[in-house]
């Protein structure tokens, strides 16, 4: 039986249309810019490498250059969400409705997870925040971040959902044995990419209608929601 559902942040809870994400990136690359003197195509460079490598940029900074975590997820998380998001009702309703607990679970910092569900309106049917510093900075996709979220929460993977919009994101979470729903947000999926996809996050209350639970659905082919 699912009894929590851990819900990714950025680009998940909202469309990726926003445009949170592509300002959090550009704070990144001016962090890089200014920190180590790269020009616009080296900080590229570097922040994908270490995205790809390591899950994050900040974790391959840390690493190779000994950053401070903290003046990190400041500096790039200093952005105006108020110009990019606002308040959403229907979510509000979808997520009154599902009784399981609901929890947080990013790779950014517990500070913007909450700004986040502060302007849309959402917070308080979160039970918790679990962020980058709970994973001790091993964070998604990283399967020891997935272990550990199961360890906090005293709960086996199999009782747990994960709702993202990233398939490399979930593929660690499948394997270990955790309901996944892939947030589409417009873009196609693989027939394997999760055990169900839908496009937008109001559509969650869809799946939970769909499963049939106590026995979650695990095969090799997503399932579309519409």
């Amino acid at each position: 039986m699912i009894r929590t559902i851990l819900f990714d942040l950025d680009d998940t809870l909202y469309p990726r249309q926003a445009g949170v994400m592509e300002q959090i990136r550009a704070s990144m690359l001016r962090y890089l810019q200014t920190r180590f003197d790269l020009s616009l195509e080296q900080a590229d460079l570097l922040r994908h490498q270490y995205f790809s490598t390591y899950g994050t940029t900040m974790r391959g900074l840390q690493i190779n250059h000994h950053i401070d975590p903290d003046e990190f997820l400041r500096y790039v998380h200093d952005i105006p969400l108020h110009k990019f998001l606002q308040p959403n009702p229907r979510l509000n309703a979808v997520l009154a409705a599902i009784p399981q607990d609901k929890i947080i679970f990013t790779n950014a910092s517990r500070e913007h997870a909450g700004r986040v569900l502060s302007i849309l309106g959402i917070g308080q049917h979160f039970s918790r925040i679990i962020d980058v510093r709970d994973m001790n900075y091993e964070s998604k996709p990283q399967p020891s971040a997935y272990r550990r979220i199961c360890e906090l929460l005293d709960i086996q993977p199999e009782e747990c959902m994960l709702v993202e919009d990233n398939i490399r994101n979930l593929q660690p979470a499948k394997a270990l044995g955790m309901t996944t729903v892939l947030v589409a947000n417009g873009h196609d999926a693989e027939a394997d990419a999760a055990d169900y996809v839908i496009a937008r996050i109001e559509d969650i209350e869809k799946v939970l209608a769909r499963m049939d639970l106590p026995s979650p659905r695990h095969d090799d082919h997503a399932c579309w929601i519409s």
